[in-house]
């Protein structure tokens, strides 16, 4: 039958996950320091004797047996030494019983503190090793209770760690009792301890989410490239296969939309779009401005800025509301886009009409008629010709193929 000390050595390992040797361990320890603070000093060699199962302790000084004493603390010489050890010789250590009268309570009271603080410092290795392997994971949580900005969280029924405001969705609102599923981006000792940077706004939260929901993309079949995310509104996420059996759009929908849904449902009912991957930036691109249909994409790739040509009543949907479909969109993809108007498109359309001739350039019509006797009438036919190219060209000079040059500097 167990002692009340037994028993609560056991269920302070239970609770705390922490192995019950090295409660014991740490418990001498606390019980050295004090012995050596009450009763001895600082540099004696001291052991303690406990009894696992009622707590009682014997406290041993330990000394070194010499043949001349330098240090009271820690020698003793041989005669000193047979009083404990009759065949005591030089090199032998000799165990003395120090244990003071009622220690056991004294001592108690005395390594209270440092039992509590070594107790602590074990707890804190436990709980940095039970969490540094799983960074990047999706963790179970249950709201212990909220303070103000504050929102504590039961992790695995063991460690309590709180949300910071900053990692809370928007318009969220937070209750003890309410289960909840977060993502732990990293684990970071510090000096107070492991400290969990945990987030319900990071974008792997959906994509840890939503591979639980989904086997295709739990098992690689679909390949989650890429997410976009405004906490608590909307979130952009594009999908690929890499079965070409597989609907990638299809299999993270599901029946009846109940697979996004319940990944929705998780987050505060947070809109989220699915939208088809591609390597084509103007495919991804379009796919990405969903549900706006665009009419043309200009794109910039030396800049990565892509001008997206739509018509009136499109507009309203390409940009959304303040800006968050194009906002997402570009940070779906990578560009910076710019929503404009077809009518725009229409304009520019015809200024490129109007150098499509080599006549409208504007040249001497000299240049001109000696172009077109070499069948050189567009200005596609003329681009990207060097200077020595166009002085081949019979009749050409220099200043005729440098004012050829020119001309086309201004032509798109």
């Amino acid at each position: 039958m167990q002692t009340e000390f037994a028993a609560a050595i056991s269920q302070l390992c239970d609770e705390k996950g922490i192995d019950r040797e090295k409660v014991m361990e740490t418990i001498k320890a606390a019980l050295k320091a004090a012995y050596r603070k009450d009763y001895g000093t600082r540099d004696q060699n001291v052991d303690v004797v406990l009894d696992d199962m009622t707590g009682n302790a014997t406290v041993f000084l330990l000394k070194m047996v010499v043949k001349k004493v330098e240090s009271e603390d820690l020698e003793i010489s041989v005669t000193e030494a047979k009083k404990y050890k009759k065949e005591a010789k030089v090199g032998d250590e000799i165990r003395i019983d120090v244990t003071p009268p009622g220690y056991g309570r004294i001592a108690a009271q005395s390594a209270k503190q440092v039992i509590i603080q070594r107790l602590q410092e074990a707890e804190r290795d436990v709980m940095y090793e039970m969490f540094k392997g799983r960074e990047n994971e999706l963790i179970n949580a249950l709201v212990h209770r909220v303070d103000g900005e504050f929102v504590y969280l039961n992790l695995d029924n063991k460690t309590t760690t709180f949300l910071p405001k900053e990692e809370q969705i928007p318009g969220e609102r937070y209750y003890g009792g309410q289960r909840l599923k977060i993502y732990l981006d990293k684990v970071i000792k510090t000096t107070k301890g492991p400290q969990l940077l945990i987030s319900r706004k990071h974008p792997n939260l959906v994509r840890k989410l939503m591979e639980l929901e989904i086997p295709e993309a739990r098992s690689g079949l679909v390949e989650i490239k890429a997410i976009a995310r405004e906490p608590g509104v909307r979130c952009k996420v594009a999908v690929s296969s890499n079965d070409p059996k597989i609907d990638p759009i299809g299999s993270c929908v599901g029946q009846k939309g109940v697979r996004v849904m319940n990944v929705m449902a998780e987050l505060n009912n947070e809109r989220i779009d699915i939208i088809q991957y591609a390597e084509n930036p103007e495919q991804y691109i379009k796919a990405s401005l969903s549900p706006a249909k665009i009419t043309q994409i200009q794109l910039n790739n030396q800049q990565k800025r892509a001008a997206i040509f739509v018509a009136t009543d499109q507009r309203p949907l390409a940009i959304g509301k303040n800006g968050q479909n194009v906002r997402l969109a570009s940070i779906l993809t990578g560009w910076e886009i710019d929503i404009k108007d077809a009518s725009e498109l229409a304009t520019t359309v015809v200024e490129k009409k109007v150098v499509e001739k080599i006549a409208d350039l504007g040249l001497n019509s000299h240049v001109v008629e000696k172009l077109a006797a070499a069948n050189l009438t567009s200005v596609e036919q003329i681009k990207g010709l060097s200077e020595k190219d166009l002085m081949s060209v019979e009749g050409m000079d220099h200043d005729s193929a440098l004012a050829v040059l020119e001309a086309l500097k201004g032509v798109k």
